[in-house]
């Protein structure tokens, strides 16, 4: 792996370093020494996999509250997403920022996103399939969100959603603290 780290505190990409003979290739996509060896404490608790059947299907911003934040690998293993982590940690040097990268079946590449940021994605091809490897299992009362095109965080994102669920289109202004 590949691990290299982006302009927000605690988002990195991770690339695949693939081993290649006349059958394809090999390469790891997931390694917890590693991770923990480049500063990035990650103990997997659940995988999860989201299906988008559209192009311009908006997923997010989510987070996961205290006192079980969620933070995540993000990976596309059918078509294309842009991914967006913002920081929404208060004492952070990067508080209220945002980065997106294309993530891909082509380029093999995927985001952590450490607890405490948002996530968020638009499809950018049709059944674009995502696989999520989760630190923190899921607890619905904890569930949050912001909106996606909040102005308070000026995401610039490719393309404007055509599938968007009603709770991620209906978050309220954020609050800046």
């Amino acid at each position: 792996m590949i691990i290299t780290p982006t302009a927000i505190e605690g988002v990195a990409h991770l690339d695949i370093d693939p081993h290649r003979d006349e059958r394809g290739f090999f390469a790891r996509s997931y390694c917890p020494q590693e991770l923990a060896d480049a500063g990035y404490d990650f103990n997997l608790s659940q995988a999860n996999v989201s299906y988008n059947a559209r192009k311009g299907t908006l997923r997010g911003l989510h987070y996961q509250a205290a006192p079980t934040p969620d933070p995540k690998i993000v990976r596309c293993e059918r078509g294309s997403i842009w991914d967006v982590a913002l920081d929404l940690r208060p004492h952070s040097n990067t508080y209220l920022q945002w980065t997106g990268a294309e993530l891909s079946e082509a380029n093999g590449r995927a985001q952590i996103i450490p607890a405490g940021c948002a996530h968020g994605f638009i499809s950018l091809e049709d059944d674009s399939q995502v696989l999520y490897l989760m630190g923190a299992a899921y607890v619905a009362d904890l569930a949050r969100g912001v909106r996606w095109n909040d102005p308070a965080f000026s995401i610039d994102w490719p393309l404007m959603p055509e599938v968007i669920g009603d709770r991620d289109a209906n978050y309220p202004n954020f609050e800046v603290t």
